[in-house]
Formats: C-alpha cells, sequence, structure tokens
C-alpha cells in the first residue's frame, strides 16, 4: 500500500576541492543539501537520483518533525509502494548548486567577502550541476545510479548525465523536457529575467546588503513562469472567467477568478525564492544545448549515451511539447539505444508532471519495476 516515507531530515555535504564551471568560473569550496529515502543495497546498486526543476529543491518526499505540512513536491511519486519506491530504491534529492535551500548559491556567504555572494556568484549551467551531482555520488560512494529521474528542467540534467557520464546511469527518465530550448521559450526566459533586474530594489544583484528583496520583480517573473505551465484547458476549468465579486468593478483592481490566483502565486514565491536563483535558473535552461557544438546535430549528441531511457512527455505541456520529446526520442534511436516514449493524455499542460495522473503513475510504476528486476537478477 502506497504511504509516505515519514519524517525525512536534510542533510549538508560539503566540498572542499575547487569546482571550475564551463564559463571557467571557479567555486573554492561549496556545500549541496540533500535528502536520502530508502535502504542502499550491499552492492550500492539500487541508487535513483531525483533531478529538480526550476523551483524545486532537495526536499522530494516526505515531512520534516518540525512542519509536517511541508511536504515533499514529488511525494505523491516517491515513497514506499509509489512508482519511485523507496521499499526498493535508495532515492537521492537535493537542491542544486546556486540554488536557495541550503546549497551554496548567491544568498550564501562568501568566505572571501564575509558577504553573500550575490551578483558574484558564477553563471550556472546543467553540466556544472551534473559535474557537483558526480561529486555527491562518490562522496556516496554510489559508482552507478541504477536511475536518474527528472521532469522540465530536471529532465535536461538526467539527459547530461547519460552525455557526461555515460559508464555511472543504467536509466534516464526524462519527463517533460526538451533537448534545448525554443526562441520562445527563451523569450519567456528574458521577460522574467527582466522583471527582476529591472526592479528598483535589485540593486545588480546584491539586495542583501541593502536588506530589501526585489519582490515586485520576482512576483511578476513567477506569475509570467506560472501562465506558461499550465494549459489553456486547465486555466478554463479551474478559473473561466469567473468574476470575484459576481460584477465588474471598472477599475484595475484585482477582479478575475484568475488574477487573484496568479497573484498569489507571485506573492508566495518572492517571500521564500531567491532572485538570483530565478535568475541562475532560468540562464542553466537557455544554456542547455548538448549539441550546440556538434554543428546542431542532435543525433551525433546522443551518440554518447548508453543508458536506456524513459522518455515521457503530456499532450497538453505547450512549453515543452510532445513534439520536443520526439527529436529525444528520434536521435536515440538513430544511435540504436533503447528507448520507450509514453505520450500522457492530461489537461494539466507543463506541471502535468508533478499531477497524480492514473496512466502516467502507471508509466513511471511499470518502469521503474523492470529496473528493480534489473538491480535484483
Amino acid at each position: 500500500m502506497s504511504s509516505s516515507v515519514g519524517i525525512v531530515t536534510a542533510q549538508r555535504a560539503t566540498f572542499d576541492t575547487p569546482l571550475t564551471f564551463k564559463s571557467g568560473a571557479v567555486l573554492p569550496r561549496y556545500e549541496l543539501m540533500y535528502e536520502t529515502y530508502g535502504t542502499l543495497n550491499a552492492d550500492k546498486s539500487n541508487a535513483i537520483l531525483i533531478c529538480h526543476a526550476l523551483s524545486g529543491h532537495h526536499h522530494v518526499a516526505g515531512y520534516y518533525a518540525d512542519d509536517t505540512k511541508n511536504i515533499g513536491w514529488w511525494d505523491n511519486m516517491v515513497g514506499p509502494g509509489k512508482p519511485i519506491d523507496t521499499l526498493k530504491f535508495f532515492v537521492i534529492g537535493l537542491n542544486n548548486l546556486g540554488g536557495c535551500h541550503g546549497s551554496t548559491g548567491p544568498s550564501s556567504i562568501d568566505p572571501a567577502t564575509g558577504k553573500p555572494y550575490g551578483s558574484s556568484f558564477p553563471v550556472i549551467t546543467v553540466e556544472d550541476w551534473v559535474n557537483a551531482q558526480a561529486r555527491l555520488a562518490d562522496q556516496l560512494g554510489i559508482q552507478r545510479f541504477a536511475a536518474i529521474v527528472g521532469g522540465s528542467l530536471g529532465g535536461m540534467q538526467a539527459m547530461q548525465w547519460a552525455l557526461a557520464y555515460p559508464d555511472r546511469v543504467a536509466h534516464v527518465l526524462a519527463i517533460a523536457t526538451a533537448p534545448h530550448l525554443t526562441a520562445q521559450n527563451i523569450a519567456f526566459n528574458d521577460v522574467a529575467r527582466s522583471a527582476i533586474l529591472t526592479d528598483p530594489e535589485f540593486h545588480g544583484g546584491d539586495f542583501y546588503q541593502h536588506g530589501v528583496v526585489p519582490t515586485r520583480g520576482l512576483r511578476l517573473a513567477r506569475m509570467l513562469g506560472h501562465i506558461t505551465y499550465l494549459s489553456d484547458d486547465a486555466m478554463a476549468d479551474k478559473f473561466g472567467r469567473e468574476l470575484r465579486h459576481g460584477k465588474l468593478n471598472f477599475s484595475y483592481d484585482i477582479e478575475f477568478q484568475i488574477e487573484s490566483y496568479l497573484r498569489y502565486q507571485g506573492d508566495k514565491f518572492a517571500a521564500y525564492f531567491d532572485a538570483n536563483t530565478y535568475l541562475l535558473m532560468t540562464k542553466a535552461l537557455d544554456y542547455f544545448d548538448p549539441a550546440r557544438e556538434l554543428d546542431g546535430d542532435l543525433n551525433r549528441a546522443f551518440a554518447a549515451a548508453k543508458a536506456k531511457f524513459l522518455v515521457v512527455s503530456f499532450t497538453t505541456d505547450w512549453r515543452f511539447s510532445p513534439a520536443r520529446s520526439h527529436e529525444i526520442v528520434h536521435a536515440l534511436l538513430h544511435n540504436r539505444r533503447d528507448v520507450s516514449y509514453a505520450e500522457v493524455t492530461s489537461d494539466h499542460g507543463h506541471d502535468s508532471f508533478l499531477m497524480e495522473d492514473a496512466q502516467y503513475i502507471a508509466v513511471m510504476r511499470n518502469y521503474l519495476n523492470n529496473v528493480f528486476e534489473e538491480v535484483s537478477a
């Protein structure tokens, strides 16, 4: 029977070996926050790494003893009897470098200055994240993952693992993702960043020292992003053109329910997320393109992969449409790689990968049951 992993505790890993970023910047020392669920088997072959999306973090499943309402962002997917079954697998969730949930990022104190990194924190890429994740795996004694799983930006990380460390991952589950962003997606990210960069309280990224937060910019960025995560049908079903007070007020105040929802989401996000982290995460999205240095040839890019793949898309996800998943599948097939593909019918748009849809859950469960059979053989 499906249940929660229960009370969980975040852990901190410290790395004193400098990490060189793709940009050439060097981080002399850094920390990663992570959580683990389940038990690592004797030969350490049952580990699964969960890579988070733009606003995600290490708290994937379960809840904290001092805050039982703080439930992991993928608790419907990870736990005993769930598709990513913690009775079978040792599951790791982490907060990426540049994050704002405990891992070293712009809001962390730079030991060289005694002040927050702020604008001096290096622009980071998916490749940099995966290299840092590999060091965490080394520290945990995991040489090869049974699977690496991620949705959206997390799916990009999962794919990068297969390309950068082909012998260290057996399976990749790439969900609601793409081999690179379209021009339209880059444009959305640029508008979101502009909202933050032009906020008077941003102070060039060093707002911490001024005791302020660029709340207006961050909430606008989140509102724009949230629009792209939902489908038109999902918005229509949930809000339609419903008015908050049943009549027009002929003003610029909040009148429609959708306006109220977006502003609530924006305010909530701005209260806990870091503006610099948002900039870094969206840039990492923009930069990811494994075929860039191969004349745009995705087939050549995926030639390095050895893992087996499950690629999942959702019918109403217009930000990372099924057509983008098809590109990944075709490149893998071109290289005669083992790939399964599922296109799930869903009304939830890009956010579908976070939902508990029966078809989606079944696809994940069946695939991971096969992964466990391999581990147990």
